[in-house]
């Protein structure tokens, strides 16, 4: 995805602890994320194998995510950026916070028929939404 690595570049800089939810299992995104030499960025996640409802995934990423780094998290500073409606959903299924992509095969009009809490047209968005939110 063109973008993705300066997204993930500028999140983690200033140690921004960065999760994994998604509805592939956990070795099937490891074995595609490590193709692209972005696995290790991830200290945490929720994967398919946790659970085959994907809005199941974000309260587990969340345990493991506090946890891990031993604080808690408000809703409201968990950010799931995602590409298609389901991303949206599992966002609100625990109150995080959505941001829709329209980098896959759903445009900016699909996604904003679910409503996200921000719409950004590609990952360069992304990165100027979450600079607005003090992310970077």
């Amino acid at each position: 995805m063109p973008g993705v690595i300066s997204l993930l570049d500028l999140l983690t800089q200033d140690g921004q602890a960065m999760g994994l939810l998604t509805g592939n299992v956990r070795r099937g995104a490891e074995i595609k994320l490590r193709a692209h030499g972005i696995w290790a960025r991830f200290n945490f996640g929720a994967f398919g194998d946790d659970n085959s409802d994907r809005n199941q995934l974000g309260p587990i990423a969340k345990r493991r995510a506090e946890a891990a780094l031993k604080t808690e998290f408000a809703r409201q500073d968990i950010f799931v950026i995602g590409d298609t409606p389901k991303d949206i959903a599992c966002a609100r299924a625990f109150g995080a916070v959505a941001v829709a992509v329209a980098t896959g095969r759903y445009s900016l009009a699909n996604l904003s028929e679910h409503q996200p809490d921000h719409l950004c047209r590609d990952l360069a968005d992304t990165k100027d939404l979450l600079f607005r939110f003090g992310l970077r």
